[in-house]
């Protein structure tokens, strides 16, 4: 039966636009990147990142809004049916394959721009290609695996909450967080912590490699070229850094609240998770040169076929 409040109306309305401001931004940078492809018919390393990125947060974002739209419509049904419990599934992969991508990428260009003499680091550059391919294939894998381990979770609140007859929300229930849930929660807290880790660590590695560079510069004032791109992927991933921090710490309180519905930190932890992906794919977007350049030429005309209309 249909229990539409105010508040759940508020809410829709409001996911529904990030998730499809979001979906835009990204399926531009995929589309960017594809007619790249056609023509050049190759990808460097940035832009296969970039591309399996892009559509990661798009399906991520169209998933996650049809999935909290059903929730809305039938809170009591929402993991009763399998097909419902398969887009949480599907959710939980876009969801992880979306944090290590964006790790990835963070690795990439730890790779790719900090300059150090050890043999090992050096080896890493020439490889270049060949580890962004396994880091992308391991980034599949996992989040295949926690796709799976989503579907668990909901298979086992389905059996615990199957004896429950109450008029309440699905979601107020009483979930029973027995001994195969801790392994479940343990394996996806600590995938998402060594994403965490790898970004923190390409982070400091390209500050000490700026730093270095900077020092060897000694007396010279002068900004050169090297210290343009250090800094440029400084910037790219202290954005992701924060943003990312603040997604983690949502995540934990999200397992939190789960089962809070209308509780107004549930709806911020919400309104962050849908904005994150958006967001960080357009500092995305302003840190690549023919990104940007392509989103600044198709602007004037979207904003003309708007006044149009």
């Amino acid at each position: 039966q249909f229990n539409v409040t105010a508040y759940d109306t508020t809410s829709v309305a409001i996911m529904t636009l990030q998730a499809f401001a979001g979906m835009w931004i990204n399926a531009f940078i995929v589309s960017v990147i594809s007619m790249a492809w056609i023509q050049k018919e190759a990808l460097n390393s940035n832009e296969k990142i970039l591309l399996f990125l892009g559509c990661s947060r798009f399906w991520y974002l169209f998933i996650s809004w049809f999935y909290y739209f059903l929730s809305i419509l039938y809170p009591r049904s929402l993991y009763v049916h399998p097909t419902l419990q398969l887009v949480v599934s599907i959710q939980g992969f876009f969801d992880s394959s979306n944090l290590w991508v964006s790790a990835s990428l963070c690795v990439f260009y730890c790779i790719k721009i900090a300059n150090f003499s050890n043999n090992f680091f050096i080896y890493l550059k020439v490889k270049t290609d060949r580890i962004v391919s396994w880091l992308l294939l391991a980034s599949v894998l996992f989040s295949l695996v926690i796709g799976i381990v989503a579907y668990d979770i909901t298979d086992k609140v389905h059996c615990n909450n199957r004896n429950s007859t109450g008029r309440g929300s699905f979601w107020k229930a009483s979930i029973k967080m027995d001994k195969h849930f801790f392994p479940s929660f343990f394996l996806t807290g600590f995938g998402y912590a060594i994403s965490f880790t790898a970004v923190i660590f390409s982070a400091l590695l390209i500050l000490f490699s700026l730093w270095r560079h900077i020092h060897n510069m000694q007396t010279n004032s002068l900004k050169d070229f090297s210290m343009d791109v250090h800094i440029k992927a400084m910037k790219s991933i202290l954005s992701f850094l924060v943003m990312y921090s603040i997604n983690f710490a949502s995540l934990i309180l999200k397992m939190v609240y789960v089962t809070k519905k209308g509780s107004p930190v549930m709806f911020l932890l919400l309104v962050f998770q849908y904005a994150f992906p958006g967001v960080h794919s357009l500092i995305l977007i302003f840190s690549n040169p023919k990104l940007e350049k392509t989103l600044l030429r198709i602007l004037p005309y979207v904003k003309f076929r708007v006044c149009m209309r």
